[in-house]
């Protein structure tokens, strides 16, 4: 996979791109306008119940949850435990880990915002609090993991040609458009385009694509595709950094091989991307605009390396500040744009006026690349997701017939609710599927009696508020069990995992400049936790120990 994650050192424009609202590491003071090479750090903004708060003064401890708490055994041998079963390490042992992971996560920027702490996140370098993390390694086949990787690209080509498809989108889209304002709105600007005939030569896409894999089946199984503002691709290839060496500096007591933890490429490749996509605009005075929410609280690391100057802005700003040229070219604040990644832009809480969407309209007139288009945003929702699992969707848009064979080995069960075997099936068996609206972000599906209650309403209603949802079959990944370490505190948990493969594609007309994986995100939660994300306070940062 090639190098790992990038530092100062590195020669490469660093971007660790996160989803809003969470707290950068701040190292140093920022000009708005600085060179950048740009380490995003997220964050969480709410804790685990199980996970209390420490004291800043106390040593690292580790707790066992009441229900799975386990006795440790200083005769047990770690060499046959340290994967199977990491509660079972010696209590000593796992000190002496967690200690050094703390120590490690410090040196390296393996931090977050302390939300503890009142000005954390508005002065650089105050208020500093390690990033929640699995102490070792998860264990995941290398079978699986080669598929997930080999995924990468198929599904990079699918996003772009789905998103030249105009009227398949507008179709695809075209119920939700009534019952969901915010889709509705992002139709209607997708709609402007296609009036006016605009096209994008050059296309621009970082994505992740989210799996689990599947107990009973074995199979690793596509939970959803994201083409905007995809969150720790930093933070990510810093803990397998960690994990690596953990597993080397304990390897005699751990006897585990650090080599079987992949190097993590993630935010170098993203950055290298990036920096590609800007060369290829041909303005050497133009910056890359990254897309913020106001009041933002990240604060990126800046560090010259590829010589590319980057501005933040609101969308708000943006609407105050920008313009287009007659020849098509994007200024914001007098600078000339050449590059927009967004960061904010994907929730309806974004857009609290019409300022906001005039912004999102502006750029997406404009000649600057953005990522994402308005078109690879769309391709990104729930319910062309659900479209494209439908027999012979794939083959509209790829004719490799080894590559469509390949993404339907990895699509879950998906269903309209206008399916009404799979609604009665759903209303039957709410335990085996889940509801999905089309939003971006932990915390919005619907699982359980819930999916049950949801379904029985909307038929009662007889509304199309059922064209805003699909149905996905829940995948049941295998639990194990886990040390996980917040503020400074491990607990000996029970938890499932899900993983991220990140990607790239940069497109000049005709000539694909870079279409490859890109690095990866594992995220571990506590199995009896229905929701993931660690933004969303439901997961801790993870990586791979493949076997």
């Amino acid at each position: 996979m090639g190098a790992g994650c990038s530092s100062s050192s590195s020669s490469s424009l660093t971007l660790s791109l996160s989803s809003p609202n969470y707290h950068y590491s701040p190292s140093s003071t920022l000009h708005p306008k600085s060179p950048s090479n740009f380490i995003i750090s997220p964050s969480n903004h709410t804790f685990y119940s199980q996970f209390l708060k420490s004291s800043t003064n106390s040593p690292p401890k580790c707790r066992s949850s009441s229900i799975h708490e386990i006795k440790t055994n200083k005769s047990t041998n770690p060499l046959k435990t340290a994967m199977s079963n990491p509660h079972t390490i010696d209590s000593e042992l796992l000190q002496k880990l967690v200690h050094d992971a703390l120590v490690w996560s410090s040196l390296h920027g393996l931090v977050v915002g302390d939300r503890s702490v009142e000005r954390s996140g508005s002065v650089p370098g105050v208020g500093m609090v390690h990033a929640p993390i699995a102490l070792l390694p998860n264990s995941f086949p290398e079978v699986q993991w080669n598929q997930a990787c080999e995924l990468a690209p198929v599904f990079n080509e699918l996003v772009d040609r789905v998103s030249l498809d105009g009227n398949f989108l507008q179709d695809t889209l075209s119920r939700t458009k009534k019952v969901d304002a915010f889709t509705s709105r992002l139709l209607d600007i997708h709609s402007r385009m296609l009036q006016i005939g605009k096209k994008e030569d050059i296309r621009l896409g970082l994505h992740r694509s989210d799996y689990m894999l599947d107990e009973k089946t074995n199979l690793l199984l596509q939970i959803e595709l994201n083409t905007i503002s995809c969150s720790f691709s930093g933070l990510s290839c810093l803990v397998s950094e960690l994990h690596r060496s953990l597993l080397s500096q304990y390897k005699k007591p751990l006897g585990l091989d650090s080599q079987k933890v992949p190097i993590n490429t993630s935010a170098s490749k993203f950055a290298e991307v990036l920096a590609k996509a800007w060369t290829e605009y041909s303005n050497p005075s133009a910056v890359v605009m990254v897309v913020v929410q106001p009041g933002e609280r990240n604060i990126p690391e800046l560090i010259n390396t590829h010589n590319v100057t980057s501005i933040r802005k609101t969308l708000a700003e943006i609407d105050a500040q920008g313009k287009i040229l007659s020849d098509g070219t994007l200024q914001v604040d007098g600078e000339t744009v050449a590059v927009i990644y967004f960061r904010a832009g994907y929730a309806p809480t974004d857009y609290p006026s019409e300022s906001e969407w005039k912004a999102r309209l502006l750029m997406e007139e404009s000649s600057a690349i953005k990522c994402p288009s308005i078109s690879y945003h769309l391709t990104g929702t729930k319910k062309v997701q659900q479209e494209l699992a439908k027999p012979n969707v794939l083959e509209r848009f790829l004719e490799n017939k080894d590559d469509i064979a390949k993404l339907r080995g990895c699509f879950a069960g998906l269903w309209s609710l206008d399916d009404s075997d799979a609604v009665k099936n759903a209303i039957q068996q709410p335990g085996a599927y889940v509801m999905k609206p089309q939003r971006e972000g932990g915390g919005n599906n619907i699982y359980g009696d819930f999916v049950k209650e949801t379904l029985l309403r909307l038929q009662k209603e007889g509304s199309e508020e059922e064209a805003a949802y699909i149905l996905m079959q829940r995948i049941f990944p295998t639990v194990f069990p886990t040390v996980l370490v917040r503020d400074g505190i491990c607990y000996k948990e029970h938890a499932v995992s899900e993983l991220g493969i990140f990607s790239a594609y940069l497109r000049n007309k005709e000539t694909v400049l870079s279409n490859e994986q890109c690095g990866y995100l594992m995220r571990t939660k506590v199995s009896s936790s229905n929701e993931g994300g660690v933004a969303a306070g439901f997961a801790v940062l993870d990586s791979l120990y493949l076997t």
